[in-house]
């Protein structure tokens, strides 16, 4: 059991493969990419695999493979395949999350690899709108990329849309439609200061319970638990019996992190014991380093478990933005 000085047992990981994107979101990288880590410092899959086994074996039940864009990354299913050999050992879970530009043409090899669920990226469902949003014109990609998911089984399908204040507001209620017409789980996501410029707006916040209200006037929802244990979400269920359901991620409003049971480590091999985590752990340099053995990385990874924070401090006089953007960090 991995566990922290709080408490808390740590049981998700999240893993990016890599900190490039073909996207340019501008709450993330909001003046283009910023310098990419040399290739020296990546993990390979073979240290990716081995963090993994390790973790695994110190109580990790869910990896999520993130990026950057994860499917940039050569041989994924490769990947995959591995890792999910570790659901004999503990393993209950592995997903990727994708902003879908190519998921669609590899969504079958990566269910038959091992995937078990996908989340993908969509704030607007109107085509020039989600052009301003990411920097590109992919919209049809990604929608053909939901589809695919449906079509290999990869069940729950969830679907992530950052909310901000003037840009996609006024398309909470038909993102919730979405969701109803095609059965899936829409994800709205509080605007997060996570961007390479460090230029977030707290004004351009849409709350959670805003984000619930404005869904409802719609479409009325029924809460589907009292808790939401360590899940990052409040689910909702639609009132109706409609298909789909809805999701509502609320760090900076309603944050979660009493419960939070995640670390990430990042494509250079870093780990984070929170999103806005202004410190980074080296473990690529402990997995590297001479004569080390299973026992060394384990006490390693032991003893960050233990500096993970109790809390992450938006809210608060003393805050900082995380020490480097999303694309590095891994969503």
């Amino acid at each position: 059991m991995l566990l922290d000085a709080h408490g808390r047992q740590i049981r998700d990981l999240r893993v990016s493969l890599t900190d490039r994107c073909n996207f340019r979101c501008f709450y993330c990288l909001p003046d283009g990419e910023p310098p990419l880590a040399r290739k020296d410092t990546i993990l390979t899959f073979e240290e990716i695999v081995e963090a993994c086994r390790i973790l695994v074996k110190l109580g990790i039940e869910k990896i999520r493979l993130t990026g950057g864009e994860p499917l940039l990354r050569k041989d994924v299913e490769l990947l995959i395949a591995k890792i999910s050999s570790f659901k004999a050992f503990g393993l209950k879970d592995l997903a990727l999350t994708t902003n879908g530009h190519t998921f669609a043409e590899r969504a079958r090899e990566l269910r038959k690899a091992g995937l078990d669920r996908v989340t993908i990226s969509l704030d607007s469902l109107k085509k020039e709108n989600f052009k301003d949003i990411t920097g590109v014109d992919r919209l049809d990609d990604v929608l053909v990329a939901i589809d695919a998911a449906k079509a290999v089984g990869l069940d729950p399908i969830k679907v992530n849309a950052v909310i901000v204040r003037g840009r996609n507001y006024d398309e909470i209620g038909d993102l919730a439609g979405f969701a109803r017409e095609n059965g899936i789980s829409m994800r709205f996501i509080e605007y997060m200061p996570l961007d390479s410029a460090h230029e977030w707006d707290r004004e351009l916040v849409v709350s959670g319970k805003e984000i619930r209200e404005k869904i409802e006037e719609r479409f009325p929802l029924e809460l589907e638990s009292t808790s939401r244990g360590s899940e990052t979400s409040w689910n909702y269920r639609f009132a109706d019996g409609a298909r789909g359901s809805i999701g509502i991620i609320a760090p900076v409003t309603e944050m979660f992190c009493g419960a939070c049971s995640r670390i990430r480590l990042t494509a250079d091999g870093q780990i984070r014991t929170c999103l806005f985590s202004i410190e980074e752990h080296d473990l690529r340099e402990v997995m590297r380093g001479k004569d080390v053995n299973e026992s060394d990385i384990e006490e390693f990874i032991r003893a960050v478990a233990l500096k993970k924070e109790k809390s992450h401090t938006i809210n608060a006089p003393e805050f900082q933005p995380a020490s480097r953007s999303m694309s590095f960090i891994g969503g």
